[in-house]
């Protein structure tokens, strides 16, 4: 043991601690450079951002007086992980979805798959994938004791569990050493489809493959209510209801609490934003574990977690940009400790991925877990007050919700009587009103659109499950408005367009001119202006050489607008121009324009209206 000299050296013993009090006195001095006058919490409530479920990020956190235990690695109540060794020897399954009617299709796809990085499959069977009898050409010359397989059979998991049982037995693999989730979920069937089914036979594929240790027989898929407009909290809390209605199921059906719970693995959305998906892992495995302890099971409480990169963050327009969303969600789900990841391809929405995407999808793992070494260190965020905090937050509100759900008869019962349905539809409106109002932006689709784009073209994929729960996307509303707008292209070979109306020096109009125009492309509408700033005597001849249909927008400062906007707008008019927006607050020129376009407009109820008025078909 070596003993370091007492130098006499403390690099902070100059440095006083700095109190909260004077890092609020500080924001206090940079808002009142912006025209805000507020102090103490008010400061500080300035910087801070509203999230979903009640919840709000701060600007700083510190240590906490009192924190909740999170335990170690392995132990209960799980929130570091379900292993004590983390993914730090192998990383986490690399699972790849693979949807497909054609069994010889899916059998080159998976074997590509599994040669080039991927450690699972997730396969689609039944109704909205491979028939069941498909199952054995599919999974030829795939080493079934080697990878593991998933399913998700949806009304059919019962055929597709026999059908895949028996190719293990066909193919001599041992029950220990078959590695499988068979899929069963009745209740997230039901929320897909409105369509019921028999717990009780779910819960008896259970007790038959109780003696495969590996094989998990149910899965309490939580996607559905994720990709109805549900916030974190209330996917949390609907996979616990499911999960206890499925422990009850197990229990009845001669299985012990603790078998019951071996039964079961949990799947969950991994979105880009980071820190809410490493929090929501991290809850989830906290709340499985309370449940667990209070059945008497403490031990067995380590939830088994899938992580998919969120379909509802996924766009039709501009999909490379997808690539990056993905990659911020599986860094998430990683760091989050998942057990298995899967990365949907860039062009999932489009169809049936093509071979460049699925490798993209599972490189994107390979990349993380191998240049990235994300997987080296256990519980990455652990630690970190903003993620234990949120971590903790997160998990009140899903419980919450959980004993809503449970009050109202469990999770059969609120699915049918219209309770989660309702409270989905009411989190996604609010949603939408944000994305309306550009305050969540969409990259490619809301935000920066690239009307010029080559549109990516793929082969249909097998038609979604529906009847139940609806399915949403951030970008839709804006993509039915590019689709209008692709119409009025292939009809009369132009984009329908709107003339921006510059006035002044560009320091005067850059900044709305950049903002209008963004606005406008993001419903499929050409903004055209002219390279020299509009005066009143020139407005209407830039106006006729624009093409315009019918639409003009003028872009400046209130200062501008306040000397030139009422004679240019009336330039406009006597030009053609039926409409008169300005950008800006409503209330500048208010006499000379018809309408305004701001930061936070609803942007679909005004290119909805413009592209009416356009006469451009819905």
């Amino acid at each position: 043991m070596t003993v370091l000299p007492d130098d006499g050296l403390s690099l902070a013993a100059e440095f006083p601690d700095a109190t909260h009090e004077q890092w609020q006195r500080l924001v206090e001095g940079v808002l009142r450079k912006s025209g805000k006058e507020v102090s103490g919490e008010a400061a500080e409530d300035a910087l801070s951002t509203k999230l979903e479920d009640g919840l709000t990020t701060r600007p700083l956190y510190t240590a906490p007086e009192a924190a909740p235990d999170t335990g170690f690695p392995g132990f209960a109540p799980f929130v570091r992980g379900g292993r004590a060794e983390g993914g730090a020897a192998s990383g986490w399954d690399v699972r790849q979805r693979i949807a497909g009617r054609d069994p010889v299709r899916v059998n080159d796809a998976a074997l590509a798959d599994l040669e080039n990085g991927t450690t699972s499959l997730w396969l689609a069977v039944g109704d909205a994938g491979l028939p069941a009898e498909g199952l054995g050409r599919a999974l030829e010359g795939v080493y079934l004791d080697l990878a593991p397989v998933s399913l998700d059979p949806g009304a059919q998991f019962a055929e597709a569990a026999r059908a895949l049982l028996a190719l293990y037995a066909e193919r001599g693999v041992a029950p220990e050493a078959a590695h499988a989730s068979l899929g069963a979920d009745p209740l997230g069937h039901e929320a897909r489809t409105g369509e019921a089914l028999d717990l009780a036979e779910a819960a008896a594929l259970g007790a038959q493959t109780a003696a495969w240790p590996h094989v998990r027989a149910l899965t309490v898929d939580a996607l559905p209510y994720h990709e109805a407009g549900g916030s974190a909290a209330e996917e949390l809390g609907l996979s616990l209801a499911t999960g206890v209605a499925y422990l009850h199921a197990l229990t009845e059906a001669g299985l012990s609490t603790e078998a019951a719970f071996g039964e079961l693995e949990f799947r969950y959305a991994a979105t880009a934003d980071q820190f809410l998906t490493i929090a929501k892992l991290r809850a989830a495995r906290r709340l499985w574990a309370r449940i667990a302890e209070a059945c008497g099971a403490p031990a067995a409480g380590a939830q088994r977690q899938h992580a998919v990169t969120s379909p509802v963050m996924m766009t039709r327009r501009d999909p490379w940009v997808n690539m990056l969303r993905t990659t911020v969600a599986c860094m998430a789900a990683g760091v989050g400790g998942a057990d298995a990841v899967t990365v949907l391809p860039f062009d999932q929405e489009l169809g049936l991925p093509d071979a460049f995407a699925r490798r993209i999808s599972r490189n994107t793992s390979t990349i993380l877990l191998e240049e990235s070494h994300l997987a080296r260190v256990i519980d990455p965020a652990g630690g970190s007050y903003y993620v234990e905090q949120l971590t903790d937050e997160l998990a009140h509100a899903a419980w919450e919700f959980f004993q809503t759900i449970e009050k109202a008869g469990g999770q059969a019962a609120a699915l049918r009587s219209g309770l989660v349905a309702e409270r989905l539809a009411a989190t996604w409106a609010a949603r939408s009103k944000k994305l309306a109002t550009r305050r969540e932006p969409v990259t490619g689709v809301s935000e920066f659109p690239h009307l010029s784009e080559k549109p990516v073209v793929r082969e249909p994929a097998p038609a979604p499950l529906t009847g139940g729960l609806p399915r949403v996307r951030r970008g839709e509303a804006y993509e039915a408005l590019r689709a209008r707008s692709d119409v009025h292209l292939e009809a009369t070979g132009a984009r329908p367009t709107v003339f921006l109306a510059a006035l002044g020096p560009a320091a005067a109009h850059t900044a709305r001119a950049t903002f209008a125009s963004n606005l406008f492309q993001a419903g499929g509408i050409t903004p055209v202006h002219d390279p020299v700033s509009v005066t009143p005597e020139t407005a209407a001849a830039a106006y006729a050489a624009s093409g315009a249909d019918g639409m003009a927008v003028l872009c400046s400062s209130d200062a501008l607008y306040e000397e030139q906007a009422e004679a240019v707008a009336a330039a406009l008019r006597s030009a053609g121009a039926t409409t008169v927006f300005l950008a800006g607050r409503p209330g500048t020129a208010e006499t000379a324009v018809d309408e305004y376009v701001f930061a936070g407009c609803d942007a679909i109820a005004v290119l909805s209206s413009v592209l009416d008025r356009m006469g451009v078909a819905s």
